[in-house]
């Protein structure tokens, strides 16, 4: 069972150049890129145009570490300071459901663990604490 805590940067748009940018200043290496455009289609949630172009998720390596990017939604709510979270990444959805509901404790859900396209267990939780804590759950546990 893996357990791994990558930081999670969330951008207003910006989030491809920031990419480019730890490309030259700390010699990152794109693992992955796609933008909203390129994410399969919600016909009850229509993308907006200005949505198209901007990162729905990119992860990074630097060194031996990884960290994962991506931008809001035009006219979402974006407050400096809480563009980075911490994604909890694990093998085992039972691990994730365990995890997701002890950091709910005294905190605010902001997406329910659910299944996903991209993940059988993903959810989003603030703790008590104020930490914004992303839980994912690789494809490859899918049953």
């Amino acid at each position: 069972m893996a357990l791994r805590l990558i930081p999670y940067i969330v951008l207003d748009g910006t989030a491809s150049e920031a990419i480019s940018f730890y490309e030259g200043a700390l010699g990152a290496e794109v693992l992955f890129k796609q933008t909203f455009g390129e994410m399969p289609e919600n016909p009850e949630f229509p993308l907006p145009a200005e949505a198209k172009n901007r990162i729905g998720h990119a992860t990074i390596r630097v060194g031996e570490t990884e960290m994962m990017f991506s931008d809001i939604f035009p006219g979402q709510p974006h407050q400096p300071g809480d563009q980075v979270t911490i994604c909890i990444s694990t093998d085992d959805k039972e691990q994730s459901h365990k995890i997701f509901n002890a950091l709910q404790e005294g905190g605010q859900v902001i997406m329910p663990l659910q299944e996903t396209f991209f993940s059988p267990a993903y959810g989003n939780v603030k703790d008590k604490f104020g930490i914004t804590f992303q839980i994912y759950t690789n494809n490859h546990c899918m049953e």
